[in-house]
């Protein structure tokens, strides 16, 4: 399951997964950023605040999530990542290369650093 923050006056969405992710989660996640990104072009940032990576509940979960990030990746400016995971920690370098917003590591007690990072662009 994934929580939604919209920090509208930022144009930020803070995203908390609570467990394995879910096929509905990345449909819920479309009905939170699709309206955010059509009223303002483009989301300014996208924090990912998770103390340890919950994984996917199936494959299926995994390709919607693949999809998500295929459809939406290029209406995103910037992505921080705040985590004390170690996979999560190693996924953005690589994810870097592949996707268009930038994307940067801060530990989990990092969120207003974070935030600020996210504002910038």
């Amino acid at each position: 399951m994934i929580r939604f923050d919209v920090l509208h006056e930022r144009n930020i969405l803070v995203v908390t997964p609570d467990g394995p992710l879910e096929i509905r989660d990345f449909e819920n996640f479309e009905k939170e950023i699709d309206p955010l990104i059509a009223s303002n072009g483009r989301l300014v940032g996208l924090l990912i605040h998770a103390k340890a990576f919950p994984g996917w509940r199936s494959f299926g979960a995994f390709a919607s999530h693949i999809r998500f990030v295929v459809d939406h990746h290029r209406q995103i400016e910037r992505i921080a990542v705040v985590t004390n995971s170690k996979f999560l920690r190693v996924l953005p370098p690589i994810a870097g290369y592949l996707v268009h917003p930038k994307i940067k590591n801060f530990s989990f007690e990092e969120k207003d650093q974070a935030l600020a990072w996210l504002e910038t662009a």
